[in-house]
């Protein structure tokens, strides 16, 4: 009984862990997460919204990084 519940307990961490994983694997979460990320960094002078637009309409396959202007010159504007 013993041995069978420690080998449930630790497939259900392994399920647990690998989920996690996955979930922060997704192209558009990172995608999304960075976006929200430059809002912090560049407040008003950044597009958050339009971002994240992008992220979805995109699937995740562009990126952005907030340390470099060309991944997020689309999503810059000027602040007046």
């Amino acid at each position: 009984m013993i041995c069978v519940s420690r080998n449930l307990i630790g497939a259900a961490l392994l399920l647990l862990v690998t989920s996690f994983l996955l979930i922060d694997a997704n192209p558009i979460g990172v995608c999304i997460r960075n976006c929200a990320q430059c809002k912090k960094m560049f407040g008003p002078y950044f597009e958050g919204q339009l971002c994240a637009d992008a992220c979805v309409k995109f699937k995740g396959k562009i990126i952005p990084d907030c340390e470099d202007i060309a991944s997020i010159a689309p999503f810059l504007n000027k602040y007046e």
